[in-house]
C-alpha cells in the first residue's frame, strides 16, 4: 500500500474534496489510518519540503490507499504540490493559550471584532503553527497568516484560546517558522510557510503604477467544481513547464507556450487560470482584452509589449488574456489597429524564452473568431474546451458555493444538482447567492435581532431562487422545466407510453441502450387535430423527465434576410446542446418545414438546415427533438424518415374514457353541485377535443361566478365565496355556447 518511513508512511498528495477547502484536514484511507494507528479527529504530521500538522478524517472508498487528500493551504504549508510524495505520521499538540492572525492587505480596514468571532469559530480544534496560513472564507478569499502562537511551538486551538487580529501587520511580512533541524518536535510541527511565500499571495507589485498589475489570485483547485478532466489537462501544460523545465530539456523539446480555453460564458475558464497560477506559485497578470485597445497608433502594441516585459521580469509568470477574441480576431475581417495587435501578439509569443517560465493562457467563448495564426503549435499549443457541467460536476460546484453556508436539513445538494440542467458554474453561484438573499429577507421579517436569529437556508429558499435564475446558456431561447406532468393530461395513454419509451428511457436507462447497442430515437412528431393536447403533452413530457424544455414556435424562426432563418435554427440547436439534457419542441413545424417543391426559397433553406441538425443528433443522446403539427401531410418527407423525426405519435380526438379523464383534470378542486355527472357529460360530448372540454368547464365556472356576482354584488359575493356551486344547469348552458373544433389533418 505505502512505503514505511521511520514512524510514518509515504503517501502521494491529492487534491482535497471540494467541501474540505480551508478546513485544514487530511483525508486518509482506512488501511492508511490503521497503519498509522490514528482515528478520525486525531492529529497527523505531514512532512514535505516543510512540516505541518493537521487533523485526519476518513476518506471514501474511491480514494487510493497510498493517497492523502489535503487542501491548497495545507499543501502550501507543507511546501508540496499535487502529485508529490510526503511523509505522514501520528502527532500530538498542546492547547493554544493565544493565537495572533495577520489579515491580508485587502482587509486592513475590516472590523477586527468580526474577524475574531469568525476566526474563533472556524479555527476551533485546528492545529496551527507560526508562519502558516489559514483561510477564513466568510471574511476573505485571501488567506490569513498565523503571526504568533503561545506557546511558540505548533498548537491546537480550543475553546479557551484567545484569538487576536493584528490589523497593522502585513500578512506577507511574516517569516517562516521552522525549528533548527526542520523537523517536528514531540508535541507537533515546527514548520510552515509565510503567507508572503505562499502561492496564494502570488507576489507583489511591480513597483510601477503604469505597468500591468501582477496580482495574487487566492483561488485553489478546491474552488473549482466539475472540471477535473479539464483541470488535469491544463496542469499538464502549465505546471510541468514551470515546476520541472529540465524534463523538457532532457527530452529535447520546447515547453508549451500557450493554452487556449474556450467554452460558454460562466463555465470557469478564468477561475482555472487563477487556480493554476496560485498552485504553481507563479505571478499572475490578468489582462482584459478590450483594455489593450487604444485609438492612438502604436499604443496598443506598446501595452502588449509592457505586459510581456513585466512577465519576464517577474518570472515564473502566467499571462491571462480574458476575452482574447476582442484583440486577436481574424485579420481578414479586422481593421488596421486590430491587425497590428494580432501581429504584435504573434511576434511576442514566438519570442518567448524556451525555458517555459512565461506561459500565456487565453480564454474566449468565440474560439472560431480568433486568428488562425495563433491557433498553431508554438503559440497556443493546446486548445481545451471548458463545457457545461453534468450532474456530478454541478454537485461539486454546489459543494464549493455552499461551503460554510448554514443549510437546513431539507436541502440536498444532490437534488439541486439533478434539477439544474444546463447551469454553468456562474449560474450555480447566482442561484446560491439568490437563495441566501431570500433567506436573509425571510429572517429579517421574522426576527427582531438578526445577530441572534437562527440563520438557515432552506429548500424553499432554493426553490424560490430556482424560479428567478435561468441557465445562462439558454437565456436567448427561453428554457424552462415545466411544472406540468402526465397527471395534468387526461387520456392519451398510448401516446404517453410511446413518449416515455422514446424520450425518458434513453435518459433513465442509458446503460441498457449501450449494452444492446441501440440508438434511441432522435426525433418525435406529434400529429393530430387542433386542440387535442399536443403542446400540453410535450410540456408534460419535459416536466416528467425534469429536463430543460425549449419551446420554439415555427413561424418565429423565419426572417426576410438571407441566411438569418438558418442561423436561428443553428442557434436553437447549439444552445440546446450546451444545456443538454434538453427537449427542443417545434410547435407548428409545418410552417417552417413544408414540402420543398411547393415552398418558398427561405423555407427550402430552413428545411435543409433542419435536416443537417437532426442528422447530428445521433452524437448527442441527451438532446431530443419534439415537433407538433395538425398538417402532417404538408411536412417535407425527408424530415419524416428514420433517423430524423422517426417516431410518429398520433394525438387523436379523445374517446369516451379520454373525455372523462380530461373533464376530471379540468374539474379538480372545483365546487361541483351534486347534480353534476361528469361521466354522463363526457359521454354526451363526442367529437369534442381536450381544448373544447377545457373551454366548457371554464365557461360553466364563469357562469356560476357571473350569477353570484350579479346577485350579491362585489363585497357580499366575496364574503360568501365558499357558498358558490357549479351546477348541472351551468354545464348545460356551457355546452350550448361551445361548439366542437373542426379539425381534419
Amino acid at each position: 500500500m505505502s512505503e514505511q518511513n521511520g514512524d510514518g508512511i509515504t503517501l502521494t498528495v491529492k487534491g482535497a474534496q471540494k467541501r474540505d477547502a480551508g478546513r485544514g484536514v487530511a483525508r486518509l484511507s482506512d488501511p492508511a489510518r490503521n497503519e498509522l494507528g490514528v482515528l478520525s479527529g486525531d492529529t497527523v504530521v505531514i512532512e514535505g519540503e516543510r512540516v505541518t500538522a493537521t487533523k485526519v478524517w476518513p476518506a471514501g472508498d474511491d480514494v487510493p490507499d497510498d493517497a492523502v487528500l489535503i487542501d491548497a493551504d495545507t499543501r502550501s504549508n507543507a511546501g508540496v504540490s499535487i502529485g508529490d510524495t510526503v511523509s505522514v505520521r501520528h502527532g500530538t499538540l498542546e492547547e493554544a493559550v493565544s493565537v495572533t492572525l495577520s489579515p491580508p492587505a485587502s482587509l486592513a480596514n475590516v472590523d477586527e471584532d468580526l474577524i475574531q468571532r469568525v476566526a474563533t469559530r472556524t479555527l476551533h480544534d485546528r492545529p496551527v503553527s507560526e508562519g502558516e496560513q489559514v483561510r477564513l472564507e466568510q471574511i476573505a478569499d485571501q488567506p490569513f497568516s498565523v503571526e504568533s502562537t503561545t506557546p511558540h511551538e505548533p498548537v491546537r486551538v480550543s475553546n479557551h484560546t484567545v484569538v487576536r487580529v493584528d490589523a497593522d501587520a502585513a500578512s506577507g511580512d511574516a517569516g517562516t517558522a521552522t525549528s533548527s533541524d526542520g523537523s517536528l518536535a514531540d508535541s507537533g510541527t515546527a514548520g510552515g510557510q509565510s503567507a508572503g511565500d505562499t502561492a496564494a499571495s502570488g507576489g507583489g507589485s511591480t513597483g510601477d503604477a503604469d505597468e500591468p498589475a501582477v496580482t495574487p489570485t487566492g483561488v485553489s483547485y478546491e474552488d473549482i467544481g466539475g472540471l477535473d478532466d479539464e483541470l488535469e489537462q491544463v496542469r499538464e501544460m502549465i505546471e510541468l513547464p514551470l515546476d520541472q523545465p529540465d524534463l523538457f530539456r532532457r527530452l529535447g523539446v520546447d515547453p508549451p507556450k500557450g493554452v487556449l480555453l474556450y467554452g460558454p460564458p460562466g463555465t470557469g475558464k478564468t477561475l482555472i487560470a487563477k487556480a493554476v497560477a496560485n498552485e504553481v506559485n507563479a505571478q499572475f497578470i490578468n489582462v482584459s482584452g478590450p483594455e489593450i485597445m487604444s485609438k492612438y497608433k502604436g499604443e496598443s502594441e506598446e501595452r502588449i509589449r509592457e505586459i510581456f516585459e513585466t512577465a519576464s521580469e517577474n518570472a515564473p509568470t502566467i499571462i491571462f488574456f480574458d476575452e482574447i477574441d476582442s484583440i486577436a480576431g481574424q485579420r481578414d475581417d479586422a481593421g488596421d489597429v486590430e491587425n497590428r495587435v494580432v501581429a504584435q501578439l504573434l511576434s511576442l509569443m514566438d519570442g518567448l524564452d524556451s525555458r517555459g517560465d512565461v506561459i500565456v493562457i487565453g480564454a474566449t467563448n468565440r474560439v472560431d473568431a480568433i486568428d488562425p495564426a495563433l491557433r498553431r503549435g508554438g503559440r497556443f499549443d493546446r486548445e481545451i474546451e471548458i463545457g457545461v457541467p453534468g450532474a456530478e460536476g454541478r454537485r461539486e460546484i454546489f459543494q464549493v458555493h455552499t461551503r460554510g453556508m448554514p443549510l437546513a436539513e431539507d436541502v440536498s445538494v444532490d437534488t439541486l444538482a439533478d434539477r439544474t440542467h444546463g447551469f454553468v458554474g456562474a449560474d450555480v453561484d447566482a442561484l446560491v447567492s439568490e437563495a441566501a438573499m431570500l433567506a436573509l429577507r425571510r429572517i429579517r421579517g421574522e426576527a427582531d435581532d438578526l445577530a441572534e436569529a437562527d440563520l438557515e437556508v432552506t429548500k424553499a429558499d432554493f426553490d424560490a431562487a430556482m424560479a428567478a435564475v435561468d441557465p445562462s446558456a439558454m437565456r436567448e431561447f427561453v428554457a424552462e422545466t415545466p411544472e406540468v406532468g402526465y397527471d395534468d393530461v387526461g387520456g392519451l395513454d398510448d401516446a404517453k407510453q410511446t413518449l416515455r419509451e422514446a424520450v425518458e428511457w434513453p435518459l433513465a436507462y442509458d446503460r441498457l441502450f449501450a449494452e444492446t447497442n441501440t440508438a434511441p430515437p432522435s426525433g418525435v412528431l406529434l400529429y393530430g387535430p387542433p386542440g387535442t393536447g399536443k403542446t400540453l403533452l410535450a410540456r408534460a413530457l419535459a416536466g416528467e423527465s425534469d429536463v430543460n424544455f425549449v419551446h420554439v414556435n415555427g413561424p418565429e424562426l423565419l426572417d426576410r434576410y438571407v441566411g438569418e432563418s438558418e442561423k436561428a435554427v443553428r442557434e436553437v440547436f447549439e444552445r440546446a446542446r450546451t444545456s443538454a439534457p434538453s427537449i427542443v419542441f417545434f410547435d407548428e413545424i409545418d410552417a417552417i418545414a413544408a414540402k420543398r417543391e411547393d415552398s418558398h426559397e427561405v423555407t427550402e433553406r430552413v428545411v435543409s438546415q433542419l435536416l443537417t441538425e437532426l442528422d447530428g443528433l445521433v452524437e448527442n443522446p441527451n438532446l431530443v427533438v419534439l415537433a407538433a403539427t395538425n398538417r402532417k401531410d404538408a411536412i417535407d418527407p425527408a424530415l419524416l424518415r428514420p433517423g430524423r423525426l422517426d417516431t410518429h405519435v398520433e394525438v387523436p380526438q379523445p374517446d369516451a374514457d379520454g373525455r372523462r379523464a380530461i373533464v376530471e383534470v379540468h374539474g379538480r378542486g372545483k365546487p361541483f353541485a351534486e347534480d353534476v355527472d361528469l361521466d354522463a357529460l363526457a359521454d354526451d360530448l363526442e367529437g369534442y377535443t381536450g381544448a373544447d372540454l377545457e373551454a366548457i368547464v371554464r365557461e360553466a365556472s364563469m357562469l356560476a361566478i357571473r350569477e353570484m356576482a350579479e346577485k350579491l354584488g362585489p363585497e357580499e359575493a366575496d364574503e360568501r365565496a365558499d357558498e358558490i356551486e357549479i351546477t348541472g344547469e351551468h354545464f348545460e348552458r356551457a355546452v350550448e355556447s361551445v361548439d366542437p373544433s373542426p379539425g381534419a389533418y
